[in-house]
């Protein structure tokens, strides 16, 4: 079996008196397809954003692709370990964050040009390529605010793409848009799967954890309550919380 890709050990996280994150393990593999599900505050997000240090966890280690980062750290290394893990990490948010002062293609290239100074050619022809798989090729040189929901989703993932990360993070891709918009969105991810992208991905979309995912988690109250294949997770809950959760959502 492959060393994991992701590994998330005794991760905790309070903000003020609210004990976010107690004490989360998580190993996921290469090429693995994780949907953390779960009611709103369980913990979820926060647990994407810790693993990037978008939140600085309290206490706890994070390593990602070989790249380890202790929670707390202080050392002269911590700056630079943080930014080789962020190197291998992309993210996609419920908002789309896009420069709405920089065309499609000046988003894509923004941080490969700034953060992996690489040079200008080969950041467009990545930057194109991408547009072009995820079907936004002729929206290369408009502006965000030209385009639909879905369609600035689909950008903001070519964007974190062009970082050629090994992990993608999504944490709830598809609530922000309206139903019709949502299924575009859900098809690059699907292919982004299908392509063996180890992914992470926060979602209320019970039919695509269903159909994408390798594994779920039920996260409640900031403890994994519930963990197995979709089939075990969604069609057949042990744990009653679970059972309550799915009632509601499906």
């Amino acid at each position: 079996m492959a060393a994991p890709i992701v590994q998330v050990e005794h991760l905790y996280k309070r903000f003020g008196e609210l004990e976010v994150l107690k004490g989360v393990n998580l190993a996921v593999a290469p090429r693995e397809v994780l949907c953390l599900i779960g009611r709103s505050g369980s913990g979820k997000s926060t647990l994407l954003r810790c693993i990037n240090f978008l939140e600085e966890p309290d206490a706890g280690t994070i390593s990602v692709a070989g790249i380890t980062v202790p929670a707390g750290e202080r050392s002269g290394a911590h700056k630079r370990h943080l930014r080789e893990l962020r190197e291998r990490v992309g993210m996609v948010f419920q908002q789309f964050n896009l420069f709405p002062h920089k065309t499609v293609l000046e988003n894509l290239i923004e941080a490969p040009l700034v953060v992996k100074r690489q040079q200008r050619e080969s950041a467009v022809a990545l930057a194109e390529a991408l547009l072009a798989q995820v079907g936004l090729a002729d929206k290369r040189d408009v502006y965000p605010s030209t385009l639909s929901g879905g369609q600035q989703q689909r950008v903001a993932i070519a964007r974190a793409l062009a970082m050629q990360p090994q992990v993608m993070l999504f944490d709830e891709p598809t609530s922000a848009l309206d139903p019709e918009l949502t299924g575009e969105v859900l098809e690059v991810m699907k292919n982004l799967a299908r392509n063996g992208m180890t992914m992470l991905v926060v979602t209320h979309e019970m039919g695509f954890a269903r159909e994408v995912a390798d594994r779920v988690i039920f996260m409640d109250g900031g403890l994994f309550v519930e963990e197995g294949t979709p089939e075990q997770c969604l069609e057949n809950p042990r744990d009653e919380r679970t059972r309550r959760f799915l009632e509601r959502v499906l």
